[in-house]
């Protein structure tokens, strides 16, 4: 009996892995696999982690990124430009830019993309409170850094009719980001060079 209920216990954990991005059933297994066989040097300080990302970490307010504080600490930083705001699809974007150090100005996570395909709109997307910032007369750019895919495309086009009225440079990424490419898998130089170059949209 004992042996079915640590199977069903091991077998939960496998799906749960298995929901995450990048990890299929069998990536899952070895993962989960792991973990067990490793409990006290991966697996106590991976559950304590967790219990206090799950406590500690919230949605930035302003931006939509994600910290430990409110606003989060990119938007409270004062050696940022505020008159820049780069919007991204996801949190993920605003990692790889940072690291890329291409940004010096505020974020803004939409939280994906419009898709028709997926039943997405503006109103699933963070773009009301984005029109508000910029209508911010401290705001002077606004940089869509999207994903060169057909639903980043769609949102670029989007959002540039929406800033229409707002006063204010709206601008894109250089083509140094790969149509089909995602920010989060680029190198930094390729990131650094594309948000050099940006240009008027």
């Amino acid at each position: 009996m004992s042996k079915r209920v640590a199977g069903s216990e091991i077998e939960r954990v496998i799906q749960l892995l298995a929901k995450l991005p990048g990890l299929g059933p069998r990536s899952a297994r070895r993962a989960a696999l792991y973990l067990v066989q490793n409990r006290s040097k991966v697996l106590e300080p991976l559950t304590a982690a967790l219990a206090d990302a799950r406590e500690k970490v919230t949605v930035c307010g302003l931006c939509g990124n994600v910290d430990t504080c409110d606003p989060c600490t990119i938007c409270a930083d004062l050696r940022r430009d505020a008159s820049v705001i780069c919007v991204v699809e996801e949190v993920g974007d605003v990692w790889a830019l940072e690291r890329a150090t291409a940004v010096n100005g505020r974020y803004h996570v939409l939280g994906g993309t419009l898709s028709a395909l997926e039943g997405r709109g503006p109103e699933d997307l963070n773009i009301s409170s984005l029109i508000s910032r910029a209508g911010d007369t401290a705001t002077k750019e606004v940089i869509i850094a999207v994903n060169a895919t057909v639903d980043g495309q769609t949102t670029a086009h989007y959002l540039t009719d929406q800033l229409t009225g707002c006063n204010v440079q709206v601008s894109r990424l250089a083509h140094g980001v790969p149509v089909g490419g995602e920010l989060d898998y680029l190198d930094e130089g390729t990131l650094a060079a594309a948000m050099k170059a940006r240009r008027p949209f």
